[in-house]
C-alpha cells in the first residue's frame, strides 16, 4: 500500500494499470486527456508491457479496446463526453456482444462547457446500452472504481462505463494505492458468435444482455457506494450522486444530520433504496452533477409527485453548469457565504478571453482568407471545425463562422455549395482531418463539390497538449490525393507574413475553379516547434 497525490484522471490511469491492463487507447480531449497520457508515461517509466496509442478517433479507440477484450486482455479506453458520440456505434454493439477480457470505457463529462460544445451526460449512454456505470465522487473512488470495474466486466461479461466530470478529473487528492494485479494470459473468446453480430447471433446476444439486468440491479442495490442512511420517518431526504456529494457536504456541513440520505455511485439506479428513501422522507432533494438523470427517473418527468421533489427540473438547482456550494446553499435556504472582497480588485483583474498564440501559423492563414474574401459581397461564410484554430471565430480575425463537431466543416461546406452558395469554404486542422474529415472529403471528391477546403497543417494536435498527429506534410498531400482530389488542385501555402503574396495568389487561383480544391497551409505550431522536430526525426530514424 502506498499513497500519492493524484488528479482524478491520474487515479483512473493508475487504477487501470494496477488492474492489469494489457493496452490502452484514447483520443485526446479535455477533460479526459491525462488518463491515457498517465498510462503511457507510467508504463514507459516503469518498463511495463502495456501497449496502446493515441488513436485516430474515439470509434477506432474503442474498437481497438474491444479487440483486446476479445483476445482475453484488459483494456482501458478513454475519451471526453462528445467523443462517446463518435464511439457510439461500437459502444452500443459491444454492450450486446459483451466483454471477454475486462473492458472499461472512461468518459469525462464537461459541465459548464469549459472546453466543449455541450454538457451532455454520459449516464444516458450507459442506460441506453443497458451496461453498468460507475460514478466516482472523489479521487480515491476514481482508483477503486476503476479496479472494480474490471472485475465486474469479467464477472458479468459486460463493458463498464466509468463517468468522471471536469472538476473531479482535474483536481488532486491523496489516493491510497493497492497491490498491482498481473495481466491476463491472452485467450480468445471461445464462442466467436458472441462477437459476430449477424441477426441470428445478435438476437441471442441481446437476450443474454437483457437476462443480465437483474444481476446488474442486484450489484447496484448491494454496493457500498450506494449508501442509504435513514435518520427517521418524516424527515426530509437528499439523494446525491458522484461529485455532487463533495459540493453537498461542503455546503451544508453538520446540517446534513437532519436529513435522510442516499448517496449513489453505481448504476443502474438502486430502485429499492430509492423507494426506501421516498417512503421515509417528507420531501426529497436530488443533487447530481450534469443532467437531471436521476431526477427524471424518480419523478417520472414530474408527472408523479407522491413526495415533493426538488432538483434541476423544478428550478431548485440550476439546469445548466456545474454545481457549486453556493447554489446548493441557496437550494436549501441557507445563507450564501460572503466571498472575498478587495477594494479595486475589479479594476486590476480584467477578463482574458482565449486567443491564438503569438506567431501562430493559423493567424496568417486567416489573414489571407479574410483578405481574399474582401472581393466578394459581404456575408460569405467559412465553415469552421474543432481545434485551437476555432479561436479564429473571435476578434480580431472573425474568420470562421461555424463549429459543430469534429470533421463537420467539410460536410457543411458541401451542403452550403449544394444550395448554391459560392464561394463555399471550410477550414479544418490536420488532426481533425484524420479524425473525421477524410470521409466528407471523399464525398466532396466523388461529387467534385464546388468547395475550397483549407487544411491547417501545424504538424501536431496542439489544443489538447501536443499529441502527435496521424499525418503531416507530404503524408497529408498523399491522403488527400488518395481520396480522389486531383493533384493539380491540391495546393501548398506557407502561412508566413513574408509569403503572404504567394498565399493570396494561390487562393485567388483556386477560388474561380468550379470544383473541389484543397489548400494546405503548412507551418509547424510555434508552441511545440521543438517537440515536432524531435518527433519527425524519430519517425525518419524509425523508417530508415
Amino acid at each position: 500500500m502506498s499513497e500519492e497525490i493524484l488528479l482524478g484522471d491520474e487515479a483512473v490511469a493508475r487504477g487501470a494499470i494496477d488492474a492489469g491492463i494489457s493496452a490502452a487507447y484514447a483520443y485526446p480531449g479535455t477533460p479526459s486527456t491525462e488518463i491515457y497520457q498517465t498510462i503511457q508515461d507510467y508504463a514507459k517509466e516503469h518498463s511495463l508491457p502495456v501497449r496502446g496509442m493515441w488513436s485516430t478517433n474515439e470509434k477506432v479507440a474503442l474498437e481497438e479496446g474491444v479487440g483486446v477484450s476479445y483476445a482475453g486482455g484488459r483494456a482501458m479506453v478513454s475519451m471526453k463526453h462528445v467523443g462517446l458520440n463518435v464511439a457510439a456505434d461500437p459502444f452500443m454493439n459491444v454492450a450486446v456482444s459483451g466483454a471477454h477480457g475486462g473492458l472499461v470505457i472512461a468518459v469525462a463529462d464537461d459541465p459548464s462547457m469549459h472546453s466543449s460544445q455541450n454538457e451532455q451526460d454520459s449516464r444516458y449512454f450507459a442506460d441506453f446500452a443497458m451496461v453498468p456505470c460507475l460514478e466516482p465522487g472523489d479521487q480515491q473512488q476514481c482508483y477503486d472504481f476503476t479496479r472494480e470495474a474490471y472485475e465486474l466486466s469479467e464477472r458479468l461479461q459486460v463493458p463498464v462505463l466509468l463517468r468522471l466530470v471536469t472538476r473531479l478529473a482535474h483536481s488532486r487528492a491523496a489516493v491510497t494505492l493497492g497491490a498491482a494485479r498481473a495481466q491476463n494470459v491472452p485467450n480468445y473468446v471461445e464462442d466467436s458468435s458472441r462477437f459476430t453480430l449477424l441477426p441470428v447471433n445478435a438476437r441471442k446476444a441481446y437476450a443474454k444482455l437483457v437476462d443480465k439486468q437483474p444481476a446488474l440491479q442486484e450489484f447496484s442495490e448491494n454496493h457500498a457506494a450506494n449508501a442509504l442512511t435513514l435518520r427517521g420517518n418524516g424527515k426530509p431526504g437528499i439523494l446525491v450522486s458522484g461529485l455532487g456529494w463533495n459540493y453537498l457536504s461542503e455546503a451544508m456541513g453538520d446540517a446534513l444530520e437532519g436529513y435522510n440520505l442516499l448517496r449513489i455511485g453505481v448504476y443502474p439506479l438502486p430502485v429499492k433504496k430509492i423507494r426506501q428513501l421516498l417512503d421515509a422522507s417528507s420531501e426529497v432533494w436530488i443533487v447530481e452533477e450534469g443532467y437531471p438523470f436521476i431526477e427524471r427517473y424518480v419523478s417520472a418527468l414530474g408527472l408523479m409527485r407522491e413526495r415533493p421533489i426538488h432538483g434541476k427540473l423544478t428550478g431548485a438547482l440550476p439546469r445548466m453548469g456545474e454545481l457549486t456550494q453556493d447554489t446548493i446553499r441557496r437550494c436549501f435556504g441557507l445563507p450564501v457565504r460572503v466571498s472575498l472582497q478587495i477594494e479595486g480588485l475589479s479594476e486590476v483583474l480584467v477578463g482574458r478571453p482565449p486567443r491564438l498564440c503569438d506567431k501562430c501559423p493559423h493567424t496568417d492563414a486567416y489573414i489571407a482568407i479574410n483578405e481574399v474574401l474582401k472581393q466578394y459581397s459581404p456575408g460569405v461564410r467559412v465553415m469552421g471545425d474543432i481545434g485551437c484554430y476555432t479561436l479564429g471565430y473571435l476578434q480580431p480575425y472573425e474568420a470562421i463562422h461555424s463549429c459543430l463537431c469534429m470533421g463537420s466543416s467539410i460536410g457543411m461546406a458541401i451542403g452550403a455549395a449544394h444550395t448554391g452558395m459560392t464561394p463555399s469554404l471550410c477550414v479544418i486542422g490536420d488532426g481533425t482531418f484524420t479524425h473525421s474529415g477524410m470521409a466528407p472529403l471523399l464525398d466532396a471528391a466523388r461529387d467534385n463539390s464546388n468547395i475550397k477546403v483549407f487544411i491547417l497543417d501545424n504538424s501536431i494536435v496542439a489544443m489538447t497538449g501536443g499529441q502527435p498527429t496521424m499525418a503531416t506534410d507530404e503524408e497529408v498531400v498523399d491522403l488527400v490525393a488518395g481520396l480522389g482530389v486531383p493533384r493539380e488542385h491540391i495546393r501548398i501555402v506557407v502561412p508566413l507574413p513574408n509569403r503572404k503574396e504567394q498565399t493570396l495568389a494561390i487562393i485567388n487561383e483556386e477560388l474561380p475553379y468550379k470544383g473541389l480544391s484543397v489548400i494546405i497551409a503548412r507551418r509547424a505550431c510555434v508552441t511545440y516547434a521543438k517537440q515536432i522536430k524531435l518527433y519527425k526525426r524519430a519517425c525518419e530514424e524509425q523508417s530508415a
